[in-house]
Formats: structure tokens, C-alpha cells, sequence
């Protein structure tokens, strides 16, 4: 089984995915397709059928889309804990995970995951205030019914899927309720997350079209 991924201090999406199979001890080999550099794009086309990463390789099976991957290594190895045990926790993670891949786009255009950085007061406020209200609802919601430091108890995909806006919000200091500090803590005590920031701490790479000041110039002369 292989995972393809995107580099690690910026590529969000590769993030959930590899946390997932890291935390619940499933074996993989990882391939790094650097999302910078000359024929970058090519590159990734080639490599990829989709254009895209992550990408999942398993026996000839090609799979697309980080929740496509995870609900397919929920099914392979029943035995992980991937989703919570019980059906109408699993439907609600299963729930805060899709609004995950579909909404907070205010959150992810104004603030692009960049783990080795530190932006403090560079996101203004008014651009994610209803990003950041809604991730208040939800994982607040959800936390206040917790049994532990995760959105149900121990650590599962829903978890993962919100790694990357814990990152976020920390990169940029961007504030949030004391709830949601010690929920994002516990995904930063993870060790499969220090494993991967370790690695994208150590990266040199820089992808332009993904760092604070290229974004905002471009919103400045758009």
C-alpha cells in the first residue's frame, strides 16, 4: 500500500489521510511529489491519474479524495477504530467531516497551512469570522458531549480532517475559544502530527502560490 502526498508544510489534504493510517498503525510506504519546481504540474499528472494528491495505491486499486481514502481503509482494516464505534457517533463524524471537505473556504483561502511559519495578526479577522464561528458551533458542539480530548472521545478521522485548521489557526494566531486551543493541543500531542511536522519542518522547499504574502498580493490587485 502507498500513499502518495504533497509536500508536507504545505499539502493539507495529504495531512488527514497519512494521520490517520500513521495513528492506527497501518503500513504504508509514503511517495513525496514536490508541489513546487520546473514541470511541477507535469510531474504531478504523470504521477498521479488525477492531478491531485493524496492518492492511495493498493493493489492495483488507485483511490482519489481524502475521504474516499479514509472510508476505504475503515472498510479494509475493520478492526481500527477509524470512526467511532457507535452508529449515531459515527453519523455525526462522518457529518462534521464532510462540512470539513466542503465548507470553511473563507479559513482556507486567507490562511494556507504553512507549518514551519508564524503570521500572527496577518488574517484579518473579518475575512473568517464566520469560518470561525461555525468551526465554534461544531467542534464546540461536539466537545461539550466528548468523554475525552477528541471530537468523540479518542482520536478518529473526524479528528484528522481538522488537523489542518488546527494548524491554521495556529500559525496565524488566530483566536478561538479556550475549548478549541485545548482540542487543537491534543491534536499537536498526537504523535503521528510531531512526526509529520518534524519532516515538514525540515523541508526547504517554497511554493509561492501557497505563502501569506503571495495570497494577499493577489487579493490586493484583483
Amino acid at each position: 500500500m502507498k500513499l502518495l502526498i504533497g509536500n508536507k508544510n504545505y499539502s493539507s489534504w495529504s495531512l488527514r489521510p497519512w494521520l490517520v493510517m500513521k495513528h492506527f498503525a497501518i503500513e504504508f510506504e509514503e511517495e513525496l511529489i514536490l508541489l513546487n519546481g520546473p514541470d511541477w504540474k507535469q510531474n504531478l499528472n504523470r504521477r498521479t491519474p488525477f492531478g491531485f494528491v493524496p492518492v492511495l495505491q493498493d493493489d492495483g486499486l488507485v483511490i482519489g479524495e481524502t475521504i474516499a481514502i479514509i472510508e476505504y481503509l475503515a472498510e479494509k482494516f475493520p478492526g481500527r477504530p477509524i470512526w467511532p464505534g457507535d452508529g449515531e457517533s459515527r453519523a455525526m463524524a462522518r457529518m462534521a467531516s464532510a462540512r470539513m471537505h466542503a465548507g470553511f473556504a473563507a479559513i482556507r483561502n486567507a490562511a494556507p497551512m504553512n507549518l514551519r511559519a508564524s503570521f500572527p495578526g496577518r488574517v484579518s479577522a473579518d475575512e473568517i469570522t464566520q469560518d470561525i464561528s461555525g468551526l465554534e458551533d461544531l467542534l464546540g458542539g461536539l466537545l461539550k458531549k466528548s468523554r475525552g480530548d477528541f471530537l468523540f472521545g479518542e482520536f478518529c478521522a473526524a479528528d484528522a480532517m481538522f488537523a489542518p485548521v488546527a494548524a491554521r489557526i495556529k500559525t496565524y494566531d488566530i483566536a478561538v475559544s479556550d475549548r478549541l486551543r485545548q482540542y487543537f493541543a491534543a491534536i499537536f500531542a498526537l504523535d503521528a502530527f510531531e512526526e509529520w511536522l518534524e519532516a515538514a519542518l525540515e523541508e526547504s522547499w517554497i511554493v509561492q502560490e501557497d505563502e501569506i504574502d503571495f495570497i494577499q498580493a493577489r487579493q490586493q490587485s484583483g
